[in-house]
């Protein structure tokens, strides 16, 4: 739960401090990555409580058979799900295409094609992916807790 927590900080100071003065889309993409890593970390504890506590019986060694457990293991939590599809897409962040729209000005927005979408990455949508994933860590906190 510590890394978890340590990805998080850094995060939140990516989100609040780094961009709020640097406005770049290149801290946009470094706060999803962040992003990224701290869900990763999760999953990976989660799965491992899950087999300790025998609710699985083996961890897939696979990145997308691990989502697949994780689904079955949370597939009444609506906001977990959300935030393993958020996850998928972070996880190609790098092979996205992107535009960079209002660098250095107030509107900064990373525009991503995603699945034939387009997503346009601001800060109020930066802000409503940080509540999502605050109810996911403490989900996940509740999880790694329970007996």
């Amino acid at each position: 739960m510590e890394d978890i927590i340590q990805e998080k900080i850094s995060a939140d100071h990516l989100l609040y401090v780094s961009l709020k003065y640097t406005k770049t889309c290149d801290v946009i993409k470094n706060l999803i990555l962040r992003w990224r890593k701290m869900i990763e970390t999760s999953i990976e504890e989660i799965l491992k409580h899950a087999k300790k506590r025998k609710k699985i019986s083996s961890i897939p060694s696979n990145p997308l058979g691990k989502l697949e457990e994780v689904r079955k293991l949370f597939k009444k939590e609506k906001n977990f799900l959300e935030i393993i599809e958020m996850y998928e897409m972070f996880r190609k962040i790098d092979e996205l295409r992107t535009e960079r729209i209002g660098e250095f000005r107030k509107n900064v927005t990373l525009r991503i094609y995603y699945q034939g979408k387009e997503i346009n990455i601001n800060l109020e949508k930066l802000k409503e992916y940080a509540e999502k994933l605050e109810r996911f860590i403490s989900l996940t906190k509740q999880f790694l807790v329970s007996k």
